[in-house]
Order: C-alpha cells, then sequence, then structure tokens
C-alpha cells in the first residue's frame, strides 16, 4: 500500500484535534481501515518529512441515520493520532503574511 493510500485526509477542524495540535504536538488523520501503526508511521514521515514518536488508532463505528422510514449506517471508519518529535510540525494551509 503507497503512502497516498494510507493517509485518506487529516481531521483538522474539531476542537479536540486543535487542541492535540497546539499542546501535545499530535495530529489527527483519517487512515485506511487496513492500514497498522507501522505503515502509518512510514506513511506521515515520507508524506510530510517530520519525525514521527508514535502512532495511536481507533476504528471509529459508523452512525445509525434515520432515512425516510427506515434506518441505515454510515461506514465504519479509523483514526490515527500521530506524535511528532520536538521541533516538528505539519503545515496543511500556507500562511499569509501580514
Amino acid at each position: 500500500m503507497h503512502a497516498e493510500q494510507v493517509i485518506k485526509r487529516p481531521i483538522l477542524l474539531t476542537e479536540k484535534a486543535s487542541r492535540l495540535r497546539e499542546g501535545d504536538n499530535q495530529y489527527v488523520f483519517e487512515v485506511d481501515a487496513k492500514a497498522n501503526k507501522i505503515a502509518i508511521r512510514s506513511a506521515v514521515e515520507k508524506l510530510f518529512s517530520v519525525k514521527v514518536t508514535s502512532v495511536n488508532t481507533l476504528n471509529q463505528r459508523g452512525k445509525d441515520r434515520r432515512m425516510g422510514r427506515g434506518v441505515s449506517k454510515r461506514p465504519n471508519w479509523k483514526k490515527a493520532f500521530v506524535t511528532l518529535a520536538e521541533g516538528h510540525s505539519i503545515k496543511f494551509f500556507a500562511e499569509e503574511a501580514e
């Protein structure tokens, strides 16, 4: 599996993700459900040129949703919390010069 296939998208716009990013130098990603911690570590190091110290993962269960009279279920997905070494960071958006 290639690094681009392991990391699906960063999760940036939640309160917990922004608190972890600012305080603990942790970043949150949605990853492929079959990816393990070693594959996630190597993909983040390759894509963003940073040093990863630890990776924690969890399987997020999809919620039940109403579809008219019936009930449907959103898909399950995997979330990874990646801790970077001191002095390393990931810039997702270009910062504006003021």
